[in-house]
Formats: structure tokens, C-alpha cells, sequence
């Protein structure tokens, strides 16, 4: 059976798109549709927090569900540092205004690090210092808290697509050697997907991708096929659910 996925994306994010098809070339039927809203920057000040408000998120959400897919995903980090309670809000907003289940970023890397059990999880982000410090905090009271940490210290949200993936890759090697079961790449906009698969081998530990793992979640939701992906990493071979 045919499956559509929604994914309300940030409008400077140049990563998620082409990853999430090329993702979904190996899944028959399963086709993936974008509704952008306007986000530039990622810091903790009034004008950056304000980038992420419900009443500019759903209108987004109102788009895809014209095109009746089976599920949405806000596909961003946002509730990371503004707090878990905001995603959860948004999901039931979502399903409430469109009939359509929802899910985000941010539950669906929370849940999967359950999912695979991992007790020191190592957080991977391009991000300033002090939204780190805050991610983690909004983690651990997940029950999550970060074992090791590395980031990038950048602020504008177009500058995280051109990290190279070699430099992706350094960081997670870097939280694997401080003893990191599983690495976390939270960022829909950092290429990291791509290197999930070898590095587990590589470091013998989880890497999840905020991308791939968003595309799992909403996949799930859809009713499709988990198993079509399984080349992308461990949590496309795990039957677990996540919420």
C-alpha cells in the first residue's frame, strides 16, 4: 500500500529533504512530503525561541494533511531546549486540527535511545554552547541524561548543512572514546545519516541519526514496512516501538 509522509521543515534546512528520499528509494509505495516555515537561527534569546510558536508550525501541518498523508512529523529539534511538554502540545494540536497522527524529532531520538537501551548516551550537535547546556538539561529530565557532549558552537541554522560528514563522524568518534553507548546526531540538518550504519560497526555502539530516526517514527505511524530501511542502522532492526 502506498504511504505518504509530512514533515513540517525548517525553511533554512538543507539536509533533511534529499536525505529522507534517498532514504525512501528503498521503500516502495513510501513517498515523503515537505511544508516549510520560516527558521534562521538557533540560540536561546526571544526572537530565536519565537521561531518555533505553534501558531506558525500548524498552518504548516494544515498544508500536508491537503495532501492526505498518513503521517506528520515536525521534523526539528526545537523541544530539545524549549522543552519536551512543547512537542507533545504540538503533536496533539496536530492530530486534533488534521485527524492525522504526529510525532517530532526530538520524542522520536528520546524513545529510540530507550528503544535500544542505551545507558550513556553521547549528544552530537552543531550548536552554541549554551543551547547544549540546555538540551541537556531538557534530556535528564527525560530521563536521559547525556554522558559525553561534543558540539560546533554555530548559531545560524544554513551554516549546520554544510558540516562536513567527516567532521560529523569525529564528534561521535570523540563521545564513543569517553565510553558513549549510544551517539545521537540532533540536528535535522547535519548529514549524519549516511554514517549511522558504518560506525556502528566501526565503534560498536547505536548512532542515530535525528533524520533517520524521525523517518522511522513517521513510518511507523503510517503503517509501513521499518524493515525496508534496515541498511540505514540498529534502529531499523529493532522491532521495538517508539512513541
Amino acid at each position: 500500500m502506498r504511504k505518504r509522509l509530512g514533515m513540517i521543515t525548517p525553511s533554512s534546512n538543507s539536509v533533511l529533504e534529499p536525505v529522507t528520499c534517498t532514504m525512501l528509494a528503498g521503500a516502495p509505495g513510501v513517498t515523503a512530503h515537505f511544508s516549510r516555515f520560516r527558521v534562521t537561527e538557533i540560540a536561546l534569546d526571544a526572537a530565536a525561541l519565537s521561531q518555533f510558536d505553534a501558531s506558525v508550525m500548524l498552518p504548516a501541518a494544515d498544508l500536508l494533511a491537503d495532501a492526505k498523508v498518513d503521517a506528520i512529523a515536525w521534523n526539528g529539534t526545537s523541544a530539545s531546549w524549549l522543552g519536551i511538554g512543547r512537542d507533545r502540545s504540538l503533536c496533539e494540536a496536530i492530530t486534533a486540527r488534521t485527524g492525522i497522527p504526529a510525532t517530532t524529532s526530538t520524542l522520536a531520538c528520546i524513545d529510540a535511545a530507550r528503544a535500544l537501551g542505551a545507558k550513556r548516551v553521547g549528544l552530537v550537535s552543531p550548536y552554541t554552547h549554551d543551547v547544549q547546556r540546555r538540551i541537556s538539561d531538557v534530556w535528564a529530565e527525560e530521563g536521559v541524561a547525556p554522558h559525553a557532549e561534543r558540539h560546533l558552537g554555530l548559531r545560524d541554522n544554513f551554516s549546520f548543512g554544510e558540516v562536513a560528514p567527516a567532521t560529523i563522524a569525529g564528534m561521535i568518534r570523540d563521545v564513543a572514546a569517553e565510553g558513549a553507548d549510544a551517539a545521537v546526531i540532533l540536528c535535522t540538518n547535519l548529514a549524519g545519516a549516511a554514517l549511522a550504519a558504518s560506525l556502528e560497526q566501526e565503534l560498536n555502539i547505536a548512532v542515530l541519526d535525528s533524520v533517520a530516526v524521525s523517518l522511522r517514527r513517521t513510518l511507523a505511524l503510517a503503517g509501513g514496512d521499518i524493515a525496508a530501511l534496515a541498511e540505514w542502522g540498529r534502529i531499523f532492526q529493532t522491532s521495538a516501538v517508539i512513541k
